[in-house]
């Protein structure tokens, strides 16, 4: 018999390992590392620039579902956020920061993650060129690349937007996840 790592996982019903969360995260950092956003739009393949692509795929999927305003979308919200910290945490680890190290870095990301989605959902709700601008804030190197980066990945980030609109709650909560082409 194993011993568990996390023996009061159970007493914990919320934090159980969600098998459709797993597939929704695991789908949005597959699209994240698609080599055409490095190579065709120009985000700089760097862990910055991949950050910030996860963030924006995950702003995504967390804004459909918090249009929907369900009690299973917001489950399905604070899992996907649960698996971005738990992401962060290896990425730190697989980089060699020290045990003791960890969680403050996890902590950072994991705020600065946050204050990108807020960034993009505030800029969102004022149109395309504001989503614009608070890409090129977030993409790191020279601002004028930044830009002109930002000037492609806006449109995209707003057709995902709308194909997510068009995708069942239902469907997103049961691990499928519908993406555009690019």
């Amino acid at each position: 018999m194993a011993l568990s790592l996390k023996p009061l996982a159970d007493l914990l019903p919320w934090r159980q390992n969600c098998r459709q969360a797993d597939e929704i995260y695991g789908a949005i950092v597959a699209r994240a590392r698609l080599p055409i956003f490095y190579q065709g739009f120009g985000v700089p393949d760097s862990l910055e620039g991949r950050f910030v692509m996860l963030s924006l795929h995950l702003f995504a999927v967390l804004h459909r579902l918090k249009e929907a305003g369900t009690e299973e979308a917001a489950r399905m919200a604070q899992e996907l956020a649960d698996r971005f910290t738990a992401d962060m945490e290896t990425v730190l680890r697989e980089l060699g920061v020290g045990d003791l190290a960890v969680p403050k870095r996890v902590r950072a990301l994991v705020a600065s993650g946050a204050a990108q989605l807020e960034g993009f959902e505030q800029a969102f709700g004022k149109g395309e060129g504001a989503l614009e601008e608070a890409i090129a804030r977030a993409l790191p190197g020279d601002e004028g690349d930044a830009r002109a980066t930002a000037a492609k990945l806006a449109p995209y980030i707003l057709g995902v937007v709308e194909r997510l609109k068009n995708e069942s709650v239902e469907d997103i909560c049961a691990g499928t996840l519908r993406l555009p082409r690019i």
